[in-house]
């Protein structure tokens, strides 16, 4: 029996936000909180958003203020976005 790894649980429309958080660390969030993860470079924070996303790179949003990754709120909760 072959084993199948399932799909991510993201969909095409699924914005993910990209930016630093106040330590320098980039940040890639799900916009409610699905998936998300810290990363020592932009190129790695967006290679994993891809990844995540479907391949989907319309659906990236670059923020130009900090961004702090929140994994405790539920899907569909308030953002995780936190200006400095």
């Amino acid at each position: 029996m072959q084993r199948v790894e399932p799909p991510s649980c993201s969909s095409p429309s699924t914005i993910v936000f990209i930016g630093r958080n106040r330590r320098g660390q980039w940040v890639a969030q799900e916009q409610n909180g699905l998936y998300g993860g810290l990363f020592v470079s932009r190129a790695q924070a967006v290679k994993y958003a891809l990844f995540e996303n479907g391949q989907h790179p319309e659906t990236i949003v670059d923020l130009p203020r900090e961004i702090e990754l929140d994994m405790g709120r539920s899907p569909g909760g308030t953002s995780g976005r936190r200006a400095a």
